[in-house]
């Protein structure tokens, strides 16, 4: 398994550590190095396919945590700064890890194998999931839904019979469900065995339709056919 990387820091020293860290581990495949937040928007607009974020906090203009705050569909983050006074438990975002600069590259790698473990572990299809709706924690099995819908600041939850609408991001719920949830769309993503049929760039599932986005249907047409 690879992880796909952006590396976020306004310090040239502290971008060539992680650089070198990175190519020293397997898993890990760095997509671009960006100096600030405005240069890491222009590079996930781009590019949907990014696992990780190693994310400086202290950044000119825009903090890494406040950029982190701003995004809709959140990578996994590791923060790094070299001030010892920020804790993640202050942080209102869940990240995988805290680096304190300087870090050895052993701390590097046990806080870039948390993110490898998280992603390998999978929930099987019977395993039911929590969504939290309206203060109301509800128990659905993945086997339920139909597809996915990122909606503003909420995430629609389509079953068959019902809609949940949660405060939860797009990417933490995406995290929840089996690998058969596959996204097709900046804001979709399907149960393939509820799929019905697909014609050109609308597939049927149950009797809905979703939009295939072009950017994502070259990866979805391969799950189609594993």
């Amino acid at each position: 398994m690879k992880l796909n990387c952006l590396i976020i820091d306004d310090e040239p020293s502290s971008q060539s550590i992680l650089k070198i860290f990175c190519d020293d581990v397997e898993f890990l495949n760095v997509i671009s190095i960006c100096n600030n937040a405005l240069e890491a928007m222009s590079v996930l607009n781009k590019q949907n396919h990014i696992d990780l974020l190693f994310l400086d906090i202290n950044m000119p203009k825009l903090s890494g945590l406040d950029f982190y705050k701003s995004l809709q569909n959140r990578p996994d983050v590791i923060f790094t700064t070299a001030y010892s006074e920020y804790a993640l438990e202050d942080f209102e975002v869940n990240a995988i890890d805290y680096l304190l600069k300087p870090f050895s590259f052993e701390r590097f790698l046990a806080a870039a194998n948390k993110v490898l473990n998280k992603k390998k572990y999978k929930k099987p299809i019977d395993d039911a999931i929590l969504i939290k709706a309206n203060k109301v924690l509800h128990k659905v099995h993945p086997n339920t839904i139909l597809f996915v819908e990122a909606f503003g600041d909420y995430v629609k939850v389509h079953q068959e019979n019902s809609v949940i609408t949660t405060n939860s991001t797009f990417t933490n719920i995406l995290k929840l469900l089996p690998n058969h949830f596959v996204r097709c769309h900046k804001s979709f993503a399907i149960n393939l065995k509820k799929m019905n049929s697909l014609a050109g760039n609308i597939a049927t599932v149950g009797d809905k339709t979703v939009p295939i986005g072009q950017t994502y249907k070259s990866n979805f047409l391969k799950s189609l056919n594993p």
